[in-house]
């Protein structure tokens, strides 16, 4: 068996949860591969709704296994919280939940590190989520981490020693005062502790590389998008792991030949959360409709998300460094209300028209823009692709033909049931 891989082609926040938890019947097993709680990954259905930040989106389905990659960082404090908001909605996850023994642990000082360091920055600051997330992966790459399987192993030493270095540039490098802080969050952080190893810790490149050989199947589950990506998005407003289909090979321990399909998921339009680069952004009403329409806000932070047309400049780009095979496009319905939509084609730099990301996106950089007919027709009624309006259609097509990948999936409404599969 391959592995197929599901992940953002924009900059995040494309509606991945909900489409894993769609797809998960057709799997044995859901994996995440990179990324940390700065990813909140939204799931609608049964009248209820239920933010992922850490978990698998397939925790919901019976008899599925969920495993947490080694590419995965783990905040204890966030895992154990969003393990009590399970339980109470009544749901057990502990039978089907595996956690990478590789996986690196969220320091609390990671956290302040991150704040002191943005604070720092002032007015060049990146738009970190404040989670920890890039000290993390920092020590990560410093071969100074902490790992999931260090729990079981002298943990209180090796955690007194990270975190006496890292007071030491909390207090001499930044002059950050983070005692209260800390203080306050250690003891929480330790329940967390206790709660991960209630868990199946395992080695998990092991794990689901028997898990394929037994013939079971997989779908690995990407975080954030790839235009975040620390090596190919618009660096250095980025995420600090590699959200690409190369991450899901590094994330969980397969071979590139175990990757089978690649499954892109991506708005009908264009968000944004945080600083940096984005070409097609609507500072106008426009873009107030569609933040409206869309209730584009964060599910981790709250914060109001930048609107924008749909960009296939980068769309084609995040196909090209994917291997996408299928796309997936989510929130159609948002589009409802326009009479004529726009899609950017290329940039215009300099008087010269591109179709590809230059190595710097600057302000100079115009977009072009086509005009399509808006359908004016509330989606979200329907149910069958064969109801869909002939401009829905032809958008549809529009980006198929210049893109070249087919869409298999179009979402008219934030529920499971609002997921209409087409055939062609």
């Amino acid at each position: 068996m391959k592995a197929d891989v599901l992940l953002g082609l924009q900059w995040g926040d494309e509606g991945k949860g909900k489409v894993v938890d769609v797809l998960t019947p057709d799997y044995d097993v859901i994996a995440r591969f990179q990324g940390g709680p700065n990813a909140g990954h939204t799931l609608e259905f049964n009248n209820m709704k239920q933010v992922l930040h850490t978990i698998p989106s397939g925790i919901f389905r019976e008899n599925k296994i969920n495993i947490i990659g080694n590419g995965v960082v783990i905040d204890p404090i966030i895992f154990m919280k969003e393990i009590k908001s399970l339980s109470d909605k009544g749901f057990d996850i502990s039978g089907n939940l595996y956690i990478s023994k590789k996986a690196h642990l969220i320091l609390p000082t990671h956290r302040l590190l991150d704040a002191a360091s943005e604070q720092a920055k002032g007015d060049t600051k990146i738009g970190s989520t404040l989670k920890g997330i890039g000290p993390t992966y920092r020590d990560k790459i410093g071969r100074e981490g902490l790992r999931v399987g260090d729990i079981l192993h002298d943990f209180h030493e090796k955690y007194t020693a990270r975190i006496e270095n890292h007071k030491s540039l909390l207090a001499n490098y930044y002059h950050y005062d983070y005692e209260e802080v800390l203080a306050s969050c250690e003891r929480e952080w330790f329940e967390g502790i206790e709660l991960i190893k209630s868990f199946h810790l395992v080695d998990s490149e092991n794990f689901i590389n028997t898990l394929l050989n037994e013939g079971k199947s997989l779908l690995a589950e990407g975080a954030q998008g790839t235009l975040l990506d620390i090596d190919f998005g618009s660096y250095p407003f980025v995420t600090s792991s590699n959200t690409i289909c190369a991450g899901a090979c590094t994330g969980l321990g397969l071979a590139p030949s175990r990757i089978g399909q690649v499954l892109g998921i991506f708005k009908a339009y264009c968000t944004r959360v945080g600083s940096g680069p984005f070409p097609t952004e609507l500072l106008d009403e426009t873009g107030d409709l569609l933040r409206k329409a869309g209730n584009e806000f964060g599910s981790t932070t709250g914060r109001p998300r930048r609107c924008g047309w749909l960009d296939l400049v980068a769309l084609k780009y995040s196909i090209m460094i994917n291997g996408v095979t299928e796309m997936i496009m989510m929130k159609s319905d948002v589009l409802d209300q326009f009479e004529t939509i726009k899609i950017c084609v290329g940039y215009e730099i300099d008087g010269e028209v591109i179709d590809t990301i230059p190595y710097e996106l600057s302000d100079t950089l115009r977009p072009v823009y086509i005009n399509l007919p808006g359908w004016k027709t509330d989606l979200t009624q329907i149910t069958r692709q064969e109801d869909f309006p002939e401009a829905f259609v032809q958008y549809i097509q529009f980006i198929e033909k210049e893109t070249g990948v087919p869409i298999t999936i179009a979402s008219v409404g934030p529920n499971r049931d609002q997921t209409i599969r087409l055939r062609k």
